[in-house]
């Protein structure tokens, strides 16, 4: 069949452009007043039959409320990311983001709320409703969050201030990348691309080196104002992390994730000591380009092995593959996946004007989600149509739950991405059946975990080095790159050429400038291990496997991450046992790359 590869946004909501939109605009904005009012006034949790129906009553309309603002944005993002240039569309991002300090009086309202209860009330209060029971998990949370809050008047100032500040910065961010163009070169013509649709992965290298260089020629223009972006988004985090006494500038993204930081250093330490088997990867694919050592815009390109690396990837033909693939790991993803393309629930056209990257965004109110990608014709977009689907089955099997046990920290949610692209690229390796088309398959399975393992380690070292000196005072751009290119360095074993590295990775990578959460990459990496480690137990448990993953991605929303891998895989992630596994994995692609070719 043929699937649609613009999204359908039509069905969810009002465009914005009428005036039906802007009155459910102003409508979330009056409910969240008198939320926001109502949060003020809720009496302290006992066990109080009054006092336990005024919360029940009061978080039953806060999840309503909730999931509308939730959908207004994400419709309005979706729609900024298909038209970043749209004038309108940046206004109402811009009037939605105003809203965030309502939401965050309700949110700060209710953990201090709850934290103020002693142990005996609040056990007593949470044990006086069947339904405050179900939600304990998020309650439980919710309490322990309070840990992060600055006082309460101080709380509510830094999230009105935060509208045009940090945030303010993201979106700044935000415009300037939509709206940067790329001269390249094309056909004997120079022609302006948005940075999207620039093509790095072309099998031939003067297109990539010259692609590359015009791409970090554009960004340059932007450093600058991008070191401002950056230096004021973690400038206002470190600002408020010494208000609250926190000591380490991951305290906080730890809890985000719902993460041990025993977990986390496990995890890295396992990487460095056998990152090594990469570098064997990394030098066979330099002499199959035929060049001494790899550079930056090469680590990504296809094999010259027969025809085809040069053989374009059609969009109905990807989505057949993955429909297909899908259904072999269970009917319920396959048929899932089959819906979601079928539906119009992906906008993948490859077309000017675009937002860069992909995202997998969700609308509780209709219980759907949104995926935004440029499609180009590659393996590797097929792959990214696989992580995000992932991600919107997750959320898929969350969609009856109660709202507050939908949110998952994002460590989990990248297991789910990475496992769908796990699936994917463990059943095309199965089916390949010659030399070529394995090695082109595991090239692309390699080429990830270069990513997952030293590109965002990178990102992680980079990150780490310029908060410790941020706290001393603005680092400017010539400084950024020079964490830049030791991060990348020590993150690649020094396994790429002399002039081959990308200093100012750190203006062109979004996730850096991503305003809402600190130290954004790292649970890629988890997600990756985990995925890894999670998939090669298939054949360990059999007929039960598909249901088994399915309870974990439930558990994500209402356990600790160590908790629900611990309740449906029995493995500890604090130690090194699990990631070895993952790692044996991709050791095992790596000594098949080298076997076929």
């Amino acid at each position: 069949m043929t699937y649609p590869i613009q999204w359908d946004l039509d069905s969810l909501l009002p465009h914005p452009e009428t005036d039906e939109f802007r009155t459910q605009v102003e409508t979330v904005k009056a409910e969240l007043e008198t939320l926001a009012k109502q949060s003020e006034e809720l009496p302290e949790p006992s066990g109080d039959p009054n006092v336990v129906s005024a919360w029940r009553d009061f978080l039953k309309s806060r999840e309503t409320t909730a999931m509308r603002m939730t959908s207004l944005d994400h419709f309005v993002g979706c729609h900024a990311a298909g038209d970043a240039g749209n004038k309108l569309f940046q206004r109402y991002e811009a009037q939605l983001a105003s809203l965030a300090p309502l939401r965050e009086t309700i949110a700060t309202n209710l953990e201090f709320g709850l934290k103020h209860a002693s142990d005996e009330d609040y056990a007593a209060f949470v044990n006086g409703d069947e339904w405050l029971q179900e939600i304990r998990f998020a309650l439980d949370d919710a309490r322990s969050n309070a840990v992060l809050r600055l006082p309460k008047e101080q709380e509510l100032l830094a999230a009105d201030l935060g509208v045009d500040g940090i945030h303010a910065w993201g979106r700044l961010y935000d415009r300037l990348s939509g709206e940067l163009r790329v001269q390249v070169m094309e056909k004997g013509e120079l022609v302006e691309k948005s940075v999207s649709q620039v093509q790095t992965d072309s099998s031939q290298r003067t297109v990539r080196e010259n692609n590359f260089y015009a791409s970090d020629k554009a960004w340059k223009t932007l450093e600058d104002t991008c070191a401002d972006c950056l230096n004021h988004i973690s400038g206002t985090r470190l600002s408020l992390y010494r208000r609250l006494g926190l000591q380490d500038h991951l305290d906080a993204p730890l809890r985000y994730n719902r993460l041990k930081r025993e977990t986390l250093d496990t995890m890295w330490n396992t990487i460095s000591a056998r990152k090594s088997m990469l570098v064997s990867y990394l030098q066979r694919k330099a002499q199959l380009l035929g060049v001494d050592r790899l550079a930056w815009y090469d680590v990504a390109a296809p094999l010259p092995v027969g025809t085809g690396s040069n053989t374009e990837l059609d969009w109905d033909t990807a989505c057949q593959t993955v429909v297909e693939t899908f259904h072999g790991f269970s009917p319920d993803f396959g048929e899932f996946a089959e819906m979601a393309l079928r539906d119009g629930w992906i906008e993948a056209e490859n077309r000017a004007g675009k937002r860069q990257g992909g995202f997998c965004t969700g609308f509780p109110t209709h219980k759907q989600s949104r995926i935004f990608m440029t499609f180009t014709n590659s393996a590797d977009s097929m792959s990214t149509l696989a992580h995000e689907l992932g991600h919107a089955y997750h959320s898929w099997v969350l969609k009856e739950r109660p709202w507050m046990l939908r949110h998952y920290p994002m460590n989990l949610a990248e297991t789910a991405s990475t496992f769908a692209e796990a699936v994917l690229g463990e059943q095309r390796l199965e089916r390949s059946e010659n030399d070529t088309d394995r090695s082109l398959i595991l090239d692309n399975m390699l080429s990830d975990a270069v990513a997952f393992l030293m590109n965002i380690h990178c990102r992680f070292l980079f990150e780490d080095a310029f908060h410790k000196e941020r706290a001393s005072g603005e680092v400017p751009a010539d400084r950024l790159s020079e964490l830049m290119l030791s991060a990348q360095k020590s993150a690649y074993s020094d396994a790429l050429a002399d002039d081959g590295w990308n200093p100012r990775f750190w203006v062109s990578k979004l996730h850096f400038y991503i305003s809402g959460l600190p130290f954004y990459n790292f649970p890629y990496t988890f997600g990756y291990l985990l995925s890894l480690g999670i998939y090669a137990l298939r054949d360990e448990i059999g007929d039960e496997f598909p249901e088994r993953y399915r309870q974990l991605l439930i558990a994500t929303g209402s356990q600790t991450t160590e908790d629900a891998v611990q309740s449906t895989f029995g493995y500890d992630l604090t130690a090194p046992d699990f990631w070895n596994k993952s790692l044996d994995i991709v050791e095992n692609r790596v000594g098949l790359f080298l076997d076929a070719t």
